[in-house]
């Protein structure tokens, strides 16, 4: 057997295996997602932004990725997923739930991603950005959505979710994943808009202002799920 013919069979096998993965993830998510007790917080701001002919920019820690696939669902929001295995089987599970992606990361494919999520806000979808993806660290803002949000003339828009009741995975960003029939509060902040003239001073500013808005809604979602209001 050739080497290409192994590589093609190699190939087709991962292919298939992501395939499965987000057949299984998707609905066993969907599953979950059925049982969440919704309280919303700011929704306001997705009309204001209409209003203006804008598109959101949507900024979120990468820790909850699982209730806010499941809040913003059949929306056409296009998000950013990796190039590699774990990226395949994450398109296939997002985009069951209506989401657009971009492929690509901040370690490879990056600049090729946010050209694509460009092209994709120009046609009139939204785009979303775990913002301390896809290595950390945690809970600090990278600058893609800021870039975005400057080239585009589109506002970034944070938001943060927290679960009455959930289990918290030892991963670099504490994934938070809601059991059962948990109350979610969502929280979405004020928008803010970007320069197109921002030079890389002013990017890391509204970095930093990304980084103060997304930690400031954090005990406000927590005191709407019903949770006190330090962070677990």
């Amino acid at each position: 057997m050739s080497d290409s013919s192994s590589s093609w069979r190699d190939a087709r096998g991962k292919r298939i295996e992501a395939a499965a993965i987000s057949i299984a993830g998707y609905r066993l998510i969907a599953m979950l997602g059925s049982t969440f007790r919704w309280r919303r917080e700011g929704f306001e701001h997705f009309d204001t932004i209409a209003a203006a002919g804008h598109q959101p920019i949507m900024a979120f820690w990468h820790g909850r990725i699982l209730p806010a696939t499941v809040c913003f669902r059949r929306r056409g929001i296009v998000v950013i997923t990796s190039e590699n295995f774990d990226g395949e089987w994450i398109a296939g599970i997002i985009s069951r739930f209506g989401f657009g992606t971009a492929r690509g990361s901040s370690s490879r494919g990056g600049v090729k991603a946010l050209l694509q999520l460009k092209r994709d806000m120009a046609a009139g979808h939204p785009a979303g950005f775990t913002v301390d993806g896809p290595r950390g660290p945690a809970r600090r803002a990278q600058s893609g959505a800021i870039w975005l949000a400057k080239a585009t003339g589109h506002p970034v828009l944070p938001f943060h979710l927290e679960a009455s009741r959930h289990w918290t995975l030892n991963s670099w960003d504490r994934t938070q994943i809601p059991k059962p029939f948990s109350t979610v509060g969502i929280v979405v902040g004020e928008p803010f808009y970007v320069p197109a003239d921002a030079d890389q001073a002013a990017i890391e500013t509204y970095r930093d202002l990304l980084d103060q808005r997304l930690l400031a809604l954090e005990p406000r979602a927590r005191a709407l799920a019903g949770i006190g209001t330090e962070p677990a």
